[in-house]
């Protein structure tokens, strides 16, 4: 299968859920085009006590946005520790970046890249896996601020991968000043195949890393670790558990964020064929796949043949879901949930809703949709789809989102389906007057 046809069907795999019922005509907004020429925008992070924006490049540079302006010289260039990348389509990359809590004192950030696979002298690794996803940590130069420092670059984690997709690997620092780390499930479709757990998959596996949201403490070590285990992490002393496992059952978290006003983590867990979710994750929490797609039984045997029931007891279900065009084509809304976060910036109608969007409503053609999520006096979330006025056509690929120190919100978008050239554009989305 051509790497186009393959990442077709395994983007058509990943699927999001919208909660209590079809979506509504939602706000008028505007795409106020922030930034032009860009290699697939995949993060835009604003460092604390900073006016610079740093934008990650899929293909594996960091760039500078200083007044409105990206510099022309990158601020950290990792493409030669990143594997080769398709052309048409790939989901692997410069895929996040994080900027420690004391950055302004110490010069430390983080980025996320799929590397060239560590395998450890593991036979079965060397023979069948696609790459390591690291988290390594950086220091600015100590002569220019717009530059890093390469030579002191530290790594933080290394996974092995079984295939290329699905790796999830959003980073961030949560209130607490511990470095939050989300993985898919290692790949391919259904939690299914080499390197997964064949009787639980490794969403539920809770001996693997895969399928996770990971927490730790850069600042600390455990033991010959290069970081450090929290002690208030969940299960760390379950001995049949992972210490750094903060969550599981995720299957492609892609793009997470706090929310700068409740503190809670939010993520966009990319599903399968009929639904995609948006959950809020917390500690120790089953978010539920592959038992679950979404609010539904899963068979990965027949995924699109939902059981009509199944054990749910104990899992967490999400605050939204939406059907999958893949394998609910009526009344659709995407085919890959990107995650996004809650406004908290100067429109007043707009505070404490959570704004996200879907990848596209195809394969085929860019189609890319943002929605605007609400939580009702009940508790309960619904959603709307939100309508771009001022541009003509169809919307880009939503990439991601990003945030900025006085909360207001930014789209990603691209034009093009695979890391190419520098045709993409960051957005900043206001409402339309």
């Amino acid at each position: 299968m051509s790497p186009i046809k393959l990442g077709a069907a395994l983007v058509a795999a990943l699927g999001i859920a919208f909660g209590s019922g079809a979506a509504m005509a939602g706000p008028k907004i505007k795409l106020e085009p922030v930034v032009t020429k860009v290699n697939t925008p995949l993060a835009m992070v604003q460092p604390p006590g900073d006016n610079r924006m740093f934008v990650i490049e899929q293909f594996g540079r960091v760039r500078v946005v200083e007044n409105g302006k990206m510099l022309p010289v990158p601020f950290l260039d990792v493409r030669s520790k990143i594997v080769k990348q398709h052309h048409d389509f790939d989901e692997r990359g410069l895929l996040g970046i994080a900027f420690h809590p004391k950055f302004k004192e110490n010069g430390k950030f983080y980025v996320a890249y799929s590397a060239h696979l560590d395998f450890q002298q593991d036979l079965g690794q060397m023979l069948w896996y696609d790459h390591s996803n690291v988290v390594e940590e950086y220091t600015v130069s100590k002569s220019d601020p717009n530059m890093a420092d390469p030579s002191t670059a530290r790594r933080i984690t290394s996974i092995p991968w079984p295939q290329f997709n699905h790796n999830g690997h959003w980073i961030g620092f949560g209130p607490d000043g511990m470095l939050y780390i989300s993985t898919g499930d290692g790949g391919y479709a259904n939690d299914w195949g080499i390197g997964h757990n064949v009787t639980d998959g490794n969403g539920q596996d809770r001996t693997t890393m895969l399928g996770k949201i990971l927490r730790i403490d850069v600042d600390k070590r455990t033991g010959d670790k290069p970081y450090g285990i929290p002690d208030d992490n969940p299960f760390v002393k379950d001995r049949n558990s992972l210490p750094e496992i903060w969550a599981y059952g995720l299957r492609n978290p892609w793009r997470c964020s706090f929310d700068t006003g409740s503190g809670a983590l939010f993520c966009g867990d990319v599903q399968q064929n009929s639904y995609e979710e948006v959950s809020i994750v917390g500690k120790g929490q089953n978010m539920g796949w592959r038992r679950m797609e979404a609010t539904h039984c899963f068979d990965y045997t027949k995924p699109d043949n939902h059981p009509a029931s199944c054990d749910k007891n104990g899992l967490t279900l999400p605050i939204l879901e939406y059907k999958n065009c893949t394998a609910k084509p009526d009344g659709c809304m995407g085919i890959s949930v990107t995650g996004g976060y809650v406004y908290q910036g100067s429109h007043a109608a707009w505070k404490g809703k959570y704004i996200f969007g879907d990848w596209s409503k195809s394969f085929a053609e860019m189609d890319g949709q943002i929605f605007i999520g609400s939580k009702g006096a009940d508790g309960k979330w619904t959603m709307e789809v939100a309508e771009v006025v001022g541009m003509s056509g169809k919307l880009p690929y939503i990439l991601a989102f990003a945030q900025d120190a006085n909360g207001e919100v930014y789209a990603l978008t691209s034009v093009t389906t695979g890391p190419n050239g520098s045709l993409d554009t960051i957005y900043k989305i206001v409402p339309a007057q």
